[in-house]
């Protein structure tokens, strides 16, 4: 008997918590759980508190990024955790950079390792609506281009056989000035307005 998408989620999941594969990476991996959804929302990579909290966006960054979303359409932290599966290219943290002013960027090797576990994220979930968040995650379904260029809007692409919407969002880090300076600011407004009356993301908080 074939299993179902949430027990083949739960299943990845908690493989996706033991892995070991990339042996520069802080572990454990961080994981949002196995929240069967139709709305897949894409990080980066773990800051240092995640693994200590173990869920995704849980400090700075994640304050202003659930500000957005309880702003535009009134979803709570709560809510959103709850009924989004939350990725990330790289799910484990990668550390503290050695020249210094933040974390160490990804290696290829180490995103291609890690673009397993999404991939078999695509094929579990089939999401409608995937929500990349920051440079690193939007180029990993885009091809290279300044943040005003993608912000903003919505891309139809496929992956896989699956078709499904793009709605890319700037990282919400304390430290980028993009999303409080203008185009940055207005651009993120009208992704928010988009992102909102998507038919994947009111089916969801419907």
């Amino acid at each position: 008997m074939s299993r179902s998408p949430q027990a083949l989620l739960e299943a990845h999941v908690k493989a996706l918590r033991a892995c070991t594969r990339c042996p520069k990476m802080a572990r454990p991996s961080v994981s949002g759980g196995a929240v069967l959804s139709k709305v897949l929302l894409v990080g980066q990579a773990p800051g240092v508190k995640e693994p200590i909290f173990g869920r995704p966006f849980a400090w700075t960054a994640g304050k202003t990024l659930f500000r957005w979303f309880s702003e535009a359409g009134g979803v709570t932290e709560e809510q959103f955790r709850q009924r989004v599966y939350m990725a990330a290219v790289c799910r484990c943290f990668p550390g503290k950079s050695e020249k210094g002013g933040g974390d160490r960027v990804p290696d290829k090797e180490e995103i291609a390792e890690c673009r397993k576990w999404l991939d078999a994220e695509f094929e579990i979930l089939k999401p409608d609506l995937v929500i990349p968040v920051g440079r690193l995650a939007i180029a990993e379904f885009l091809p290279p281009a300044p943040l005003s260029d993608v912000i903003g809007k919505t891309f139809c692409l496929e992956r896989d056989g699956h078709r499904f919407d793009l709605l890319p969002l700037p990282h919400p880090s304390g430290a980028s000035t993009w999303h409080r300076m203008e185009p940055g600011k207005s651009l993120l407004a009208q992704a928010l307005r988009l992102l909102v009356v998507h038919p994947a993301w009111k089916a969801t908080f419907c």
